[in-house]
């Protein structure tokens, strides 16, 4: 890199009638001195201002963050609508770092956490914090991580809740449940592959919604795909619409194997799912035991290339004997889930509580059917 300085400016006058030009450069160089003295008064007060902030930051790093918005320092129209998304959620997004002790020895997970409230409460997946002996959080701008608790974890969906010790944090805001359509244009915010500095922000599409997708710990439903970009290190993070609403919770990534190919294609916890689990996660970390719903059947994917899954048991005064589901049925989906496999079907049901009330679509004999079904609880092991 190298560096050249401006060109001088062009000479005023040209010619041999040098001497008119003494006057005015007189009075050039007393506006120049005045607009020196000015200068040096503003920059001074600017200079005040801004040690007396730097000073109050040092002090209290945590508790000097408000609940206002961050601001962008650029008009509207000198950034990108993405640049301003990521502005917005520069103080809400986080990076978690875990200690694990795992069979292949000790080591640490990165991921990347949502505040979800201003009193220290922060979303995160599970699989990033699942078996960890300390976890810490660094805020965005800061240097020093500060220790996080995990109040709850949902390993069945993907979502763990943390706590710092820190108040006036700036809590994310969720989309409305419902409210995002296949085509929105969305970014995905997190801190990929714990690269050194601040997140990053990659945008892509809603690709499709309410994906079932099977991982090692079982079927996580309802999910949001988009050809985004998630690598290691986004999980726990949020995907945003363009109003900087969270619209879901980064998780998973499809890769490809020897017989099949994935390209951008990710996942992320619909904000549908992620309101709901974080209310069960709090009342868990309340002290509140948490009862499933049970309804009684088993199923096994088809094997023709339909959609759906074959009931292949119904167990007897169970809520779907009552509901008239029978052996042979496929299931095709349950309150608008599809459902594929028998993990589907316990993810489709899993979040939901003993009396709740659940609609079962389904093909039998092939005429399209729904049914009602009210849940009872699991029955213990």
């Amino acid at each position: 890199m190298s560096f050249v300085l401006p060109p001088p400016p062009p000479s005023e006058y040209t010619g041999s009638q040098r001497s008119p030009a003494k006057p005015r450069v007189w009075r050039v160089a007393l506006l120049a001195a005045l607009l020196s003295v000015i200068s040096g008064f503003i920059g001074g007060v600017i200079a005040t201002q801004l040690n007396d902030a730097s000073t109050a930051t040092n002090d209290e790093p945590y508790t000097q963050v408000t609940s206002a918005p961050v601001v962008s320092d650029v008009e509207s129209t000198d950034a990108t609508s993405v640049a301003l998304v990521a502005q917005r959620l520069a103080n809400s997004v986080v990076t978690i770092s875990a200690q694990v002790n795992g069979a292949m020895g000790d080591g640490e997970a990165t991921g990347t956490g949502v505040v979800v409230s201003s009193n220290g409460e922060i979303l995160t997946n599970a699989h990033v914090v699942e078996g960890a002996t300390d976890v810490r959080v660094r805020f965005a701008n800061d240097t020093e991580p500060v220790t996080a608790e995990v109040l709850a974890f949902d390993t069945g969906n993907d979502l763990a809740l943390l706590k710092v010790n820190a108040s006036g944090l700036v809590a994310a805001t969720f989309a409305k449940p419902g409210s995002v359509r296949v085509g929105d244009q969305v970014v995905a915010i997190g801190y990929a592959l714990a690269l050194d500095g601040g997140p990053s922000v990659t945008t892509g599409i809603v690709s499709a919604l309410k994906r079932t997708i099977f991982t090692d710990s079982g079927a996580l439903n309802s999910l949001i795909q988009t050809d985004a970009a998630i690598s290691s290190g986004n999980s726990g993070g949020p995907l945003v619409n363009m109003r900087g609403e969270v619209v879901g919770i980064n998780t998973a990534v499809a890769r490809g194997d020897s017989t099949s190919s994935a390209n951008n294609i990710g996942f992320a916890i619909s904000v549908d799912e992620t309101l709901a689990v974080l209310e069960q996660l709090r009342s868990q970390a309340a002290g509140e035991e948490r009862t499933e719903g049970f309804l009684g059947v088993s199923i096994d994917a088809r094997t023709d290339g339909g959609a759906g899954s074959i009931i292949t048991t119904v167990q007897p005064d169970s809520p779907a004997e009552t509901a008239g589901i029978r052996e042979g049925d496929v299931v095709l989906a349950v309150d608008g889930e599809p459902v594929n496999g028998q993990a589907g079907l316990v993810a489709a049901i899993r979040d939901r509580s003993p009396g709740d009330t659940i609609e079962i679509d389904l093909v039998r004999d092939g005429e399209r059917l729904t049914l009602s079904a009210t849940l009872v609880a699991r029955p213990k092991d």
